[in-house]
C-alpha cells in the first residue's frame, strides 16, 4: 500500500502539515533545516521500530507545542494509520489501526517502509550493533513477524541480565522461564535474518554489473536453534554475570558485506564505493519484497540524489520508476529534473508544505 494522505500534528518543526502524495515519486526540497527529514521520519513511523533516526518519542514533539505529537495516513482508500503521544505520557507510543488501538508490531501487515539516510553513509565502519539494525529492518519487510520475536527477544533479556546482576541469587526458575523465551524468540529473529541474507545474496549475485556496486552478504557471529540457545543460556549463568550481559544469542551476530567486483570487503572500500553498495543494496531488497510479498515497500531516500553525478542520478530514477511510492529530499530541485513521469513536489520552509511551489 502507499500513502495518499499524510497529516502531521505538532510533529518535530511541523505544526499541522497536511500532505497528498501520488503512487510514485514524492520529492521534498528545501533548505537544510526545513522540516523535509522530519516529514521521512513521520512516514518511517507507520512501520514499527523507532523511525529512521531512532530517536526518543518525547524527542518527536514540536517545541512550543502540547508536548505531545500525532502522524496520520490514509494507505489506499480502506486503511487509516495513526501513531503518536499524549501530554501526560511523551514516551509511550499509541497507535491505531482504523481508529482501534493496536501493537506497533502490527503495523508490519499493512505496510512496509525501506530508509537509506546519510547518517546510514558508516554503516559498513561502524559497530555490528547498526548492521544488525539494518539487518533486522530488511528481514521485517519479508517476515512482519519479525518485530514482535526482537521486541519479546529483548524484553526476556533485559529482565535476565537484570536477574544475573543482582545481589541476591536469581530464582533459577524464573531464569529458566527468561531463557526458554530468550531461545524461542531468538531462534525465529537467526532464522528469519539468515532467510533475508540468503534470498538477498542470491539476487545481487545474479544482477548484471551497473552503476551501483553489487554486495555479497554473509551473517557472521551465533547461530542455532531453540534448544541449542536455551541450552547456551543455562549453562553460561556465571558467565554472563561477569560480563554483565548475554553472550550467546542473535544479538551477536554480523551482517558482512563485500564489494563482489573488488573481491574486498565493505569496511575496506572507498567512501564513494560504500555509498554505492548500500545504495545497490537497498534497491535489490526493495525489488525483492514486492517479488516476494507482492507489495512494493515505501522507499524513503533522504539526500540520495545529492552526491551522484547526472548520469548515476538519472540511473537512479530509471531504475526507481514503477517502483512504488518513492519519497526523495534534497536542497535543490534541479537534482530531480531527470525523475520520469508524474511526480508529487514539494517545497519545504519552515514546517510549511508548499505543494508545486505554491502554498
Amino acid at each position: 500500500m502507499t500513502v495518499t494522505r499524510l497529516v502531521l500534528t505538532d510533529f518535530r518543526n511541523h505544526a499541522d502539515a497536511v500532505i497528498a502524495p501520488g503512487g510514485g515519486f514524492v520529492v521534498l526540497t528545501g533548505e537544510n533545516g526545513a522540516g523535509k527529514t522530519n516529514v521521512l521520519e513521520a512516514v518511517s513511523l507507520l512501520a514499527p521500530g523507532r523511525g529512521l533516526r531512532r530517536a526518543a518519542l518525547s524527542e518527536m514533539a514540536r517545541q512550543g507545542g502540547g508536548g505531545d505529537f500525532g502522524v496520520a495516513a490514509e494507505l489506499g482508500a480502506a486503511v487509516n494509520i495513526g501513531t503518536g503521544t499524549q501530554p501526560d505520557a511523551p514516551d509511550r507510543r499509541l497507535v491505531r489501526v482504523n481508529g482501534a488501538p493496536a501493537a506497533a508490531a502490527a503495523l508490519a501487515e499493512w505496510v512496509t517502509v525501506l530508509w537509506l539516510t546519510p547518517a546510514m553513509d558508516r554503516l559498513f565502519v561502524e559497530g555490528p550493533g547498526e548492521r544488525r539494525r539494518f539487518l533486522d529492518r530488511l528481514s521485517l519487510a519479508l517476515a512482519p513477524g519479525h518485530a514482535h520475536h526482537a521486541t519479546r527477544y529483548e524484553a526476556a533479556m533485559r529482565q535476565r541480565n537484570r536477574l544475573l546482576a543482582a545481589d541476591a541469587p536469581a530464582d533459577p526458575d524464573w531464569l529458566a522461564a527468561l531463557e526458554v523465551r530468550m531461545a524461542e524468540h531468538g531462534a525465529a529473529i537467526d532464522a528469519a535474518r539468515r532467510e533475508a541474507v540468503t534470498l538477498l545474496d542470491a539476487r545481487l549475485a545474479g544482477q548484471p554489473d551497473g552503476v551501483f556496486a553489487r554486495a555479497g552478504l554473509s551473517l557472521q557471529g551465533w547461530q542455532g536453534d531453540a534448544v541449542q540457545l536455551a541450552h547456551e543460556l543455562a549453562g553460561g549463568r556465571r558467565r554472563d554475570a561477569a560480563a554483565g550481559r548475554a553472550l550467546a544469542g542473535p544479538h551477536r551476530a554480523d551482517l558482512v558485506v563485500t564489494h563482489l567486483g573488488k573481491a574486498q570487503p565493505a569496511h575496506l572500500c572507498s567512501t564513494g564505493e560504500q555509498k554505492a553498495l548500500l545504495l545497490g543494496l537497498v534497491l535489490a531488497h526493495a525489488e525483492l519484497v514486492a517479488e516476494r510479498i507482492g507489495r512494493a515497500p515505501i522507499l524513503l531516500l533522504d539526500e540520495v540524489a545529492a552526491h551522484l553525478d547526472p548520469g548515476r542520478r538519472a540511473a537512479l530514477f530509471e531504475r526507481l520508476a514503477g517502483a512504488g511510492q518513492v519519497w526523495m529530499t534534497g536542497t535543490e530541485s534541479e537534482l530531480f529534473d531527470a525523475v520520469p513521469g508524474e511526480a508529487t513536489r514539494y517545497e519545504v520552509a519552515n514546517g510549511q508544505m508548499l505543494a508545486n511551489g505554491m502554498r
